[in-house]
Parts: structure tokens; C-alpha cells; sequence
């Protein structure tokens, strides 16, 4: 169909003539209102938004000498993340001699990975940067 006639058939219907694909051959034009086709698409973009679920990453920070009672208290807050279907970074910080001892870091990451796993799966194994030994838990896919 022409261009022309295109337009005709638009502007009889009271609505517009659409580009829908320029490159195509020949282009593809479609007799639409397009104030509400844009008015659908920001309708569709501001629904897909709504549904989206941002998933943040939460760091909890040990030393080699945290304590039973700290370490219960840091072991809380990293269930509560993971049940709110956040990601958990746990870092072991180690300072001046304690680095001697990385395997005190190592143990305590397989006691969290042990103390975790009926709601986490380690995302990230443990990895050793300088000082810090660090570890990535995510929550279990839902059923």
C-alpha cells in the first residue's frame, strides 16, 4: 500500500500511522492510536518493575578470636538475611600475628557453612585477599 493511502486510512479512522519496523522492505506500518500504545508500554515497564526483586549483599564480619556468644549473635543476623532472600558475604578479618593462624579463619567459615546449610548454599567458596579470608552464602531455591 502507499504511503499516501496509509495516511488516508489513518486519518479517517481518527487514529495514526505507525512505524512499527523501518528495516524491513518495505517498511512495516501499522494504524494505531499511539498515544495509547505508549501509554500500554509505560503501563507494562512500570508492572515488570513492580514484580522485580532486588537482592542486596550482606557482609558480617569475624575475627579468628570472636567469641561463642558473638559469633551466635553474628550467626542470627546471617539466617535473617538469608530468610529475607538476601545474599550473605561472611569475612574473617585477620590483624598483625593472627594471619599465622588462617586455619582458625577456615574453621570457623565450615562451622557457619555447617551451622547455614538447611537454608544457604555457599555461592562463592572461601578465597583468601591479603588479610581477609571471605565467603559467599545464598539463600536455597524456593520450592
Amino acid at each position: 500500500m502507499s504511503r499516501n493511502d496509509a495516511l488516508n486510512m489513518a486519518k479517517e479512522a481518527g487514529v495514526d500511522l505507525v512505524e512499527v519496523s523501518s528495516n524491513a522492505e518495505p517498511p512495516v506500518c501499522k494504524i494505531m492510536d499511539y498515544g495509547k500504545y505508549r501509554y500500554e508500554i509505560q503501563k507494562k515497564k512500570q508492572e515488570a518493575k513492580k514484580k522485580q526483586v532486588i537482592v542486596q549483599i550482606k557482609e558480617i564480619k569475624f575475627r579468628p578470636k570472636t567469641d561463642e556468644h558473638d559469633y551466635q549473635t553474628k550467626l542470627n543476623h546471617i539466617r535473617r538475611f538469608i530468610e529475607d532472600g538476601d545474599r550473605c558475604k561472611v569475612t574473617v578479618f585477620f590483624r598483625g600475628r593472627e594471619i599465622v593462624h588462617k586455619d582458625r579463619g577456615q574453621a570457623m567459615l565450615e562451622r557457619v557453612i555447617e551451622e547455614t546449610k538447611d537454608i544457604a548454599k555457599v555461592d562463592q567458596e572461601a578465597r583468601v585477599e591479603g588479610r581477609v579470608l571471605h565467603m559467599m552464602l545464598a539463600p536455597l531455591p524456593q520450592k
